[in-house]
């Protein structure tokens, strides 16, 4: 049976928190085995996708030295990650480059895999076309966040979030329908999160061990 390529598809980093628990500042740019998260995700991304983004909310130049893109939500008061994947389509959208799909990966995570956006496209084809949605799960954890969106829903996207107030992806992307493709999360969680100082701990151990 040939294997059908994955479209291509942009990249979104979600990178708006306010990391509340690390004391604030750019969780993104914590650095794992010398190498910030940031790099780490973008150097990952960047042979799956055909451009990457990041989404950012305050002053962009703190990130000028990627030379990503950066776009900040349109919905005020730190709506959320779905916020900044309505940014992230709106962006995609301006470019009228015929791209119809959009990954998007939070800029916390410093083992993401290499076949993310190949697998996601895969899990949704399974599911037949009236499936438009995918998003990655480790073990028994759900990452609504890692997904994949289709320039498609921008709209209704954006009507679930500035009309009915709807910030919860799961909510919003279960009325559609979604797809879930599996990842083991041993030995290592390719899903794991630094959300506190202990996880950046932890993850210095993982990549100390890779």
């Amino acid at each position: 049976m040939t294997e059908i390529p994955a479209p291509a598809t942009f990249g979104l980093v979600l990178a708006g928190g306010l990391a509340r628990r690390m004391g604030g500042g750019d969780k993104a740019r914590i650095e794992i085995g010398g190498v910030t998260i940031l790099d780490r995700v973008l150097a990952t991304l960047s042979g799956q996708c055909v451009d990457i983004i990041i989404n950012a909310n305050g002053d962009p130049k703190r990130f000028e030295d990627t030379g990503c893109v950066v776009v900040k939500d349109s919905v005020p008061d730190f709506a959320g990650p779905l916020a900044g994947i309505l940014a992230g389509l709106d962006y995609l959208a301006a470019q009228n480059n015929g791209i119809e799909w959009m990954l998007s990966v939070p800029g916390d995570c410093p083992f993401l895999p290499d076949d993310l956006t190949e697998r996601l496209h895969e899990a949704r084809r399974k599911m037949g076309a009236g499936v438009p949605l995918a998003c990655a799960r480790s073990g028994e954890w759900r990452h609504p966040v890692v997904g994949l969106w289709p320039l498609a829903l921008r709209e209704d996207l954006r009507k679930a979030l500035m009309v009915e107030g709807l910030h919860k992806i799961e909510i919003w992307t279960a009325r559609h329908g979604i797809a879930i493709a599996d990842w083991p999360d041993q030995p290592i969680d390719p899903f794991f999160n630094v959300n506190t100082p202990e996880d950046a701990a932890k993850a210095e151990k993982i990549a100390a061990g890779q």
